[in-house]
């Protein structure tokens, strides 16, 4: 009887976990992307002229200090997600799930981890600032790690996700095809503007907030049991 009761407690506990997760995820990433988004400048070219603001300088800072703590939360997330499908899941989905969220992770701390250190280097050097050239280049990197492969494999978690979710039906459908939706929109535009990467974290908000009114209804997992 105590076995099951905590195999039962278990069962409860572990889509809230995965809600917590995903909604502690989304909200740091969403912040830490806005952030960004309106202290770096659109153009290369201006690569300099933001680095004399103090202000700026600091909020850079506090986004790039945000996305650690968002990359553990979706660790967690990934983790948690994977308990819940349990053996229902697909080993081929299953895979590209794991490795594409953790290609995911990595990505997103290289492209974090290289502007903090180039923000850091000039920030504490007492030579000559770098020339707009430098600086540049170094936003480019930035760009491309966080904002076109980090977000394409976000895309492609988006994907394995959704067709997990909807094949063991733990989430609404609608939830599965605005997943497909916005993983679509992010491999063929995410280098256009810097405001679409926000669509992979909020629809990890969709799916954590879903999650977490099932549990609380107390029906976590009647489709997969």
């Amino acid at each position: 009887m105590d076995r099951d009761e905590g195999m039962t407690g278990a069962r409860l506990r572990t889509p809230r976990a995965a809600a917590v997760a995903g909604i502690v995820f989304s909200v740091l990433l969403i912040l830490a992307l806005v952030l960004l988004t309106v202290s770096v400048p659109a153009t290369p070219s201006r690569a300099g002229t933001w680095f004399s603001d103090a202000g700026r300088r600091r909020t850079i800072a506090l986004a790039l200090n945000l996305v650690p703590f968002a990359g553990i939360a979706f660790l967690w997330f990934i983790g948690v997600v994977r308990d819940r499908i349990g053996a229902h899941e697909d080993r081929f989905f299953a895979s590209v799930f794991l490795g594409s969220g953790l290609l995911f992770v990595a990505m997103l701390f290289v492209g974090a981890a290289f502007a903090g250190g180039l923000i850091t280097e000039i920030a504490g050097s007492t030579a000559a600032r770098p020339g707009s050239d430098l600086l540049a280049t170094g936003r480019v990197v930035t760009s491309v790690l966080l904002r076109v492969y980090a977000m394409r494999m976000a895309a492609v978690f988006m994907i394995s996700t959704a067709t997990i979710t909807l094949r063991t039906r733990v989430v609404p459908t609608w939830i599965g095809i605005v997943g497909y939706v916005f993983a679509a929109v992010l491999l063929v535009s995410v280098g256009l503007t810097a405001w679409v990467t926000l669509l992979f974290p909020v629809w990890i908000l969709l799916l954590s907030v879903d999650i977490l009114r099932s549990s609380m209804r107390g029906m976590p997992e009647a489709s997969t049991a």
